[in-house]
């Protein structure tokens, strides 16, 4: 593999792990209220989906075999980055109108 598609892997990497860390701790920070006002599973499980999404991307690396593991974290991180964090932020400022 040539040495820039190596740097390219890496910080997409990177990038996907600080991602799953960061819905981690957003999850763990939110009201458990807030997950049922939402219309979304309970907040353990968002927990544990993020949390094992950014396991898998801290376990697994984008440069080998296991790659699909890791992409398959990344997928249920963002699930919860695009999907469940902005209902969760328009449940709890309420409605600005």
């Amino acid at each position: 593999m040539p040495l820039f598609a190596s740097y390219i892997l890496f910080a997409i990497d990177w990038v996907g792990t600080v991602a799953g860390l960061f819905a981690f701790v957003h999850a763990l920070t939110q009201r458990p209220d807030a997950y049922a006002a939402a219309d979304r599973m309970t907040k353990p499980a968002w927990l544990g989906i993020t949390g094992g999404g950014a396991a898998a991307m801290l376990l697994f690396s984008t440069a080998s075999v296991t790659m699909m593991f890791w992409i398959a974290g990344l997928v249920a991180v963002l699930v919860y980055l695009v999907d469940v964090r902005p209902k969760l932020i328009e449940v709890q400022r309420g409605n600005r109108w």
